[in-house]
Order: C-alpha cells, then structure tokens, then sequence
C-alpha cells in the first residue's frame, strides 16, 4: 500500500560557497553532504541508493528497526486512507544477515504513510522456501483498520485516485500523516488515498493500531 515506514528528519547542514576561498576539510565534506541530499530520488534508481548509502554511513539519515531482508507480499481488493504520505528511504538488515547478499545489508524503498486507513479482503504472504506464510484478514464484513500506517516497499501497482496531492514536497516538511522523511528527499503527499487492486512487496510495516477482523493464518504452497 502507498504507505510502504516513520524516518527521524536530520538537521540541515550548510554548504561549501565556492566564492569564499578554501574551505576546512570539515566545511567541505558538510557541502559534499547537502548536494547528495538534493540528488535523492532525482537521478536513477542506482545513484540513488548509493546516495542514501553515504547519507546513512555519515548518520544523515534516520534508520529504523533492523529489517530481516525477506520481502512480503500484502494486497487488498481496496485501500481507501486519510492523510497520505510518501518518500524514498533505506532499510537496513541486521549485521550478518543471511539475507544481505551482495546489497551490503541495505534496501532502497518507497516509505507510504497512512493516518487512517481501511483495507478490504487484505492478504500477506512470505516465501519461506517451499511453503508461504499466509495471513488474511477483513474478507468479510468488517474491515481491516489501521492507524499511522507505514510501509516499506519496492513495487506497488493498482488503480490509484488523490485528493489534493502535492508533488515535490521536501520530506521534512510533510503534515498529512504522522511521518516525515530525511530532509532535501522528494516526496509527496494527499489529504486521501483510494487504490483498488492493490499488490506491494514490501519489507516493513509499522502501526500505531492494527485491528485484523477475522484474521486467519497458517501455511499455504502458494501466496497472494
């Protein structure tokens, strides 16, 4: 779901003016800084994850809970939210994961934020090898509900509609969830969200409450 995880915002740093005469090393790497900030999200998939990379090693960016690496696939025949927020960030897995491969332990992921959320006939899958954790939940009636709703993802489709949505907020500065991004990152953000067919791989999800009506789990061969 659009929703794809809560990021601390870091102070900004100030940059190297190129009129005023050699800098201290310090200054230098500070303004080195702050151009890799504004070239988040606004260059190749590829550049960007080597940008967030630095960000995180200089402590730039905010991190959160270690990730186990195993991606999960959720999906909903609806999704309708209040206060949308969306914004590129990095996730990182637990020193020594088996999981890390040759990514170094980090994944490059769209966080989406939800304040209120409502989620018809939700599914969730993990591929354990062989077998699918497989929990669902809200297939009757009742729905699934969630406040300040965050995912992690790195692919999401469905048919999506936007209430008065900004394009190309920094993500310090959004107010329509309870998230908010590194700062210099694009980003974007709606007073609602409604995604019909919604499919995510996601790799977090956070909740402030997650009501699961009818939940039903157990192992399956095949997932969502």
């Amino acid at each position: 779901m659009p929703m794809g995880a809560d990021m601390a915002s870091s102070p900004d740093l100030p940059s190297t003016d190129p009129t005023s005469g050699p800098e201290p090393a310090g200054g230098e790497r500070r303004g080195r800084v702050r151009y890799r900030r504004a070239a988040v999200l606004a260059v190749p998939a590829t550049l960007v994850a080597a940008a967030l990379a630095v960000l995180t090693a200089e402590g730039a960016l905010g991190v959160q809970f270690a990730i186990s690496g195993m991606p999960f696939t959720v999906t909903a025949t609806e999704l309708n939210g209040t206060g949308f927020e969306q914004f590129g960030g990095l996730d990182n897995m637990a020193e020594g994961s088996p999981n890390a491969g040759d990514t170094g332990g980090q994944v490059l992921v769209v966080t989406s934020a939800i304040k209120n959320a409502t989620l018809t006939k939700l599914c969730q899958s993990v591929d354990l090898g062989g077998t699918n954790l497989l929990i669902k939940a809200g297939q009757g009636e009742k729905k699934v509900t969630a406040t300040d709703l965050t995912t992690d993802s790195t692919e999401l489709s469905g048919d999506a509609a936007f209430d008065n949505i900004e394009i190309g907020n920094d993500a310090s500065t959004l107010d329509k969830a309870n998230a908010k991004g590194p700062i210099g990152v694009f980003s974007q953000q709606a007073d609602t969200v409604h995604i019909a067919n919604l499919r995510q791989t996601n790799y977090a999800t956070t909740a402030a409450v997650f009501k699961l009506p009818g939940l039903k789990l157990g192992f399956s061969d095949s997932g969502c």
